[in-house]
């Protein structure tokens, strides 16, 4: 009979409020940082509301679609326990209550939605913003989560994802893609950082808030959890190395920017592989992806002529694929019951692809048809003066800073 343990409950309690330090203050500040400064405010908004409003869909049908006892399909779950009606304080899942996953969950989604804003700042109404965001986390999030992580067709082949490269990582990189093919090219294509100290703030809070993130998804407090928090910082910090060591030798001098994205891209990379990789493997995943992020930034972003202007597909897609595929090859018997083809298992690196592949062409098809959607019918981006002139002070009449 599984009984509730203190112990394990106190752990994901607190990695769920690390989570939201991530996925609100860390990504808030870390992208307004990278804008504009006219545009500061309204990219925190963008985050704060699409974390808002994942939260609130999530409580009322999203937790019970994806997480539902049966799955239809493969594909989406029976619902049941809508508005999370029937769930009671003393209901466990694991060795945790029910609503302690459901809430810790909740993080994951709004984290998602919160990410894809990098790609569309500066030049997006925020009502088609929040509409995107209610029809994305129905018919985008909640499948793949499911798919993935609720007993649909891609956990019943055996896909692995410990902590979100396909279901957050994957999912929110190709979706930023698909929004700025829909919205086109920014009027004025240069994007300097205004406030370079908010992105090292908020990349400070993610780092921090990522240990919950990966650490968290061990369900315990338990050595798994412990593991999945050390090879996290591990991959982060080679990656941050890897990508500054990059900056010297290509422009002669380290920068920080360089530094903050390396550092971002080898958590995002590790993600999927957390709970099932060691220390070694981490080392090179970590050193990996700083090149998969650094060519999609400076090589592919302008020869495919996509203006993602935070790099959420460069950064957080692409580390994504790579760590989702990466798990394949370095799963380890020895962390987790999977093992990958250096253990002898190629099998699971074919799965691993299969499940990248999908999650790409679903969450790509069915964003661009969201927005091209929306974009015909109340248009998704703001007018040139008001583009021009900086949507604090158009769209919300603030200003970030009264100097």
């Amino acid at each position: 009979m599984v009984m509730l343990s203190a112990g394990d409950t106190a752990w994901i309690l607190t990695a769920t409020i690390l989570v939201l330090l991530m996925s609100i203050p860390g990504v808030a500040f870390f992208y307004s940082g990278l804008t504009k400064r006219k545009n500061v405010l309204n990219t925190m908004f963008l985050t704060f509301i699409a974390f808002s409003i994942a939260s609130i869909i999530w409580v009322v049908y999203g937790y019970p679609f994806a997480f539902g006892d049966v799955s239809i399909g493969g594909l989406i779950a029976q619902p049941a326990h809508f508005f999370m009606s029937g769930i009671g304080i003393d209901d466990l899942t694991g060795s945790i209550p029910t609503i302690l996953f459901i809430v810790f969950q909740l993080t994951f989604a709004g984290l998602t939605a919160a990410l894809i804003s990098g790609s569309i700042v500066g030049r997006m109404k925020a009502s088609a913003w929040m509409l995107f965001i209610v029809a994305w986390v129905t018919l985008v999030y909640i499948p793949i989560a499911h798919w993935v992580w609720g007993g649909g067709w891609l956990m019943q082949m055996g896909a692995l994802d410990f902590a979100g490269g396909t279901v957050v990582h994957i999912n929110s990189g190709v979706t930023a893609l698909a929004l700025a093919l829909v919205l086109g090219k920014r009027k004025e294509a240069s994007l300097l950082p205004h406030n370079l100290g908010y992105s090292v703030l908020g990349a400070g809070f993610l780092w921090f808030g990522w240990m919950g993130f990966n650490g968290g998804s061990a369900l315990a407090a338990n050595g798994l959890a412990a593991s999945a928090i050390l090879v996290s910082n591990v991959s982060a910090a080679t990656a941050l190395i890897t990508w500054v060591l990059i900056d010297i030798i290509k422009v002669g001098k380290p920068t920080m920017l360089g530094a903050i994205t390396g550092g971002v891209a080898g958590l995002v990379a590790i993600t999927p592989a957390a709970g099932f990789v060691d220390v070694p493997a981490a080392i090179v995943i970590g050193f990996l992806t700083t090149f998969v992020s650094y060519y999609a930034i400076y090589y592919l972003k302008s020869k495919l002529g996509y203006d993602d202007a935070l790099d959420v597909f460069g950064v957080h897609g692409l580390s994504g694929v790579w760590g989702a595929i990466a798990t394949g090859i370095f799963a380890s018997p020895l962390i987790n019951e999977a093992s990958g083809l250096i253990f002898g298992n190629p099998a699971q690196l074919t799965i691993q692809i299969i499940s990248v592949i999908a999650t790409m062409v679903y969450a790509f098809v069915i964003s661009l048809i969201l927005a091209k959607i929306l974009d015909k019918t109340i248009g998704i981006r703001v007018e040139e003066k008001a583009e021009i002139e900086g949507l604090d002070a158009n769209l919300h009449a603030e200003s970030g800073y009264r100097l």
